[in-house]
């Protein structure tokens, strides 16, 4: 399955999504940062491996972005090829600014980077 036009627009201009991850039975929100890149969706921890979120979507990689009314379902792919990294970055720094942006592109980040595959 792949994105439509309109859902790649959506992810590429909602400045704040939420992401469920799992941990066993229990869903757990978090708002986090989208970035897309041509037809690719990246996300990335800002805590890097630190981040609760992103290790339970390492753990299961089932995941879904709830982005305005609609939800989409991925597995979150690790990501951390030069190209992969480069591309998330280049997506988050078109879309964001300031000291926020910074955190996400500090060497400890990069290798939290997710590619989210649809489903």
């Amino acid at each position: 399955m792949s994105l439509t036009a309109d859902q790649l627009e959506m992810l590429a201009t909602t400045q704040l999504v939420v992401i469920e991850t799992k941990r066993g039975e229990r869903v757990i929100r978090t708002t986090i940062w989208v970035a897309v890149n041509s037809d690719d969706v990246y996300i990335r921890s800002v805590r890097g491996e630190a981040g609760r979120w992103y290790r339970r979507a390492i753990a299961d990689p089932d995941v879904t972005l709830e982005v305005g009314d609609e939800r989409l379902r991925f597995n979150a792919v690790p990501a951390t090829d030069p190209e992969s990294i480069e591309a998330a970055s280049a997506g988050l720094r078109e879309k964001y600014r300031g000291r926020s942006l910074e955190n996400m592109l500090l060497p400890e980040t990069l290798n939290t980077t997710l590619r989210l595959e649809p489903r």
